[in-house]
């Protein structure tokens, strides 16, 4: 009987291996290397696992009929083991079981989605051929680590990989600093917006700036945690960075979720989910954009065939109601909803005024809730979540629920997350709708019309000190501007070499 791996044993385990990796690799690369390891190593036992019980019910001629019909496919040509026992040009046999992987699993095309299959979920796989920076010895060194465990489903059920998985991401997050924001979402904050939006099953539920699929995964254990059906959930997501979506879609096959489309590519520039000229609608929709981006194509989302200019056009050095309006526009017609992790400025800036005018007379904001510092990973700016629906309640429309959560934060060990105390409380204040002192407040469309539409919640919330003016924040724009300058000077200078 196989012996069931703990929690914290498949942690260490796991982060071990990228231990191995230290002065060998700069650490903002070790996901790249990590994470296939993990996934291959995974599926291949629980290939094994699957076809000794098959051999054990039925002999190995049924064993062999049976496993054919297995989600996922290993030829034993690609096996781990095979690889495991190379001993020259290591790399350029684990290049060759994961293309081989992914030949055999192509996935299907159902209702105008590409369902499972592996095409490029290895990532990029020039790196293992590279032998200046990933020699077989380092290679050997890492097969050596990850042979050490079995990862069948008996030793380590669905829900414990994915737990162990989401460690490994919060680890790389933590080493690879300013990098991981691309990638990683503080889970707290996660938590937080699954539980308000209260994912149903049988909807439909995507995120535009997927990441590693942090959010996708946490709506559906909302859903898991509740006893409820989450099978059947239809989950879209999309990433711009290559890798990152190859993480995304490794980390929902080890969460046990199988019925997924996660597209790479730019969601402003390109959107993947198209429906009868225009961008496809869901019934939830959360998100962490990258923020305050100055390098997008301001040109064509101001002429944007799909509609989603609609508010008005942000201005080139933030980018953030791009995302937004990109969001509304998804929100399905009938109980579409949505919640996004926004920097700050968002609320008051003046070069988004007239579209955050359009926003709110508009009256899809439901909510603002003022976060605490550093819940943006790596960032000590203050970040805020914006809940949108396309159909408030009767009692909620022309009104916006204020929430200044900014002291409802823990900071230790130079990590901020949100305790399941406050989760509560931020959730319990929002769907009571409730006014409290100090803590939240509601303003109606003519309240807000008054402060020049600002959305700033010390404007709303009685006894809170002025945020709008946050000394972070401000450095941060800076940094933004001072960069976006400096891209433009580079580009000038290009013109008289």
């Amino acid at each position: 009987m196989t012996q069931q791996i703990t929690l914290d044993e498949l942690e260490r385990y796991l982060w071990q291996a990228a231990v191995d990796l230290r002065g060998q690799i700069d650490a903002s690369a070790y996901k790249d290397y990590i994470f296939p390891l993990v996934f291959f190593k995974r599926i291949c036992d629980v290939r094994d696992e699957e076809y000794q019980k098959y051999e054990e019910e039925g002999g190995k001629e049924f064993a062999d009929s049976m496993i054919q019909y297995s989600p996922i496919q290993i030829p034993m040509e690609a096996h781990w083991n095979v690889v495991f026992n190379t001993t020259e040009d290591i790399g350029q046999a684990l290049v060759d079981a994961f293309r081989a992987i992914e030949l055999v699993n192509p996935g299907k095309d159902i209702d105008g989605r590409r369902i499972g299959g592996l095409e490029g979920v290895f990532g990029d796989k020039a790196i293992w051929t590279n032998k200046n920076k990933m020699p077989d010895s380092i290679i050997r060194n890492l097969l050596n680590s990850f042979n050490k465990l079995t990862l069948s489903l008996a030793a380590c059920p669905a829900d414990e990989m994915g737990t162990g998985y989401e460690y490994l991401i919060g680890q790389f997050a933590n080493d690879a600093g300013h990098t991981a924001q691309e990638f990683y979402t503080n889970r707290t904050v996660v938590e937080l917006m699954a539980e308000i939006l209260q994912l149903q099953p049988h909807e439909s539920i995507y995120d535009p700036t997927c990441g590693s699929g942090g959010m996708l995964i946490k709506s559906l254990t909302y859903l898991k945690d509740k006893g409820e059906e989450w099978r059947d959930v239809k989950v879209y997501g999309q990433e711009i960075n290559s890798g990152t979506s190859a993480i995304a879609r490794m980390n929902l096959y080890l969460h046990g979720i199988h019925d997924f489309t996660i597209v790479n590519d730019d969601t402003l520039e390109r959107p993947a989910f198209i429906k009868g000229g225009r961008v496809q609608q869901f019934d939830v929709v959360l998100a962490n954009p990258p923020y305050s981006i100055s390098t997008w194509n301001r040109e064509k989302f101001e002429h944007d065939k799909y509609g989603r200019c609609f508010l008005g056009v942000p201005p080139q050095r933030f980018a953030d109601y791009a995302f937004i309006q990109h969001i509304l526009a998804s929100m399905s017609e009938d109980n579409g909803r949505s919640a996004i992790l926004l920097p700050h400025g968002v609320l008051f800036r003046s070069d988004e005024a007239d579209i955050r005018e359009n926003l709110i007379e508009s009256d899809v904001v439901e909510c603002v809730i003022a976060l605490g510092h550093y819940l943006f990973f790596n960032s000590a700016m203050i970040s805020c979540v914006m809940i949108c629906k396309k159909h408030k309640e009767a009692e909620r429309k022309g009104k916006i629920l204020f929430i200044d959560a900014e002291n409802e934060v823990t900071r230790k060990n130079a990590q901020s997350y949100l305790e399941p105390k406050h989760i509560n409380r931020i959730v319990e204040t929002y769907r009571n709708f409730a006014v409290e002192p100090g803590y939240s407040g509601i303003a109606d469309i003519e309240d807000i019309k008054r402060e020049g539409y600002k959305l700033s919640v010390s404007l709303y919330v009685e006894g809170v000190k002025d945020d709008e003016y946050d000394t972070m924040e401000t450095i941060e724009e800076w940094d933004n501007s001072s960069k976006s300058l400096f891209e433009q000077m580079n580009k000038l200078t290009s013109y008289f070499e």
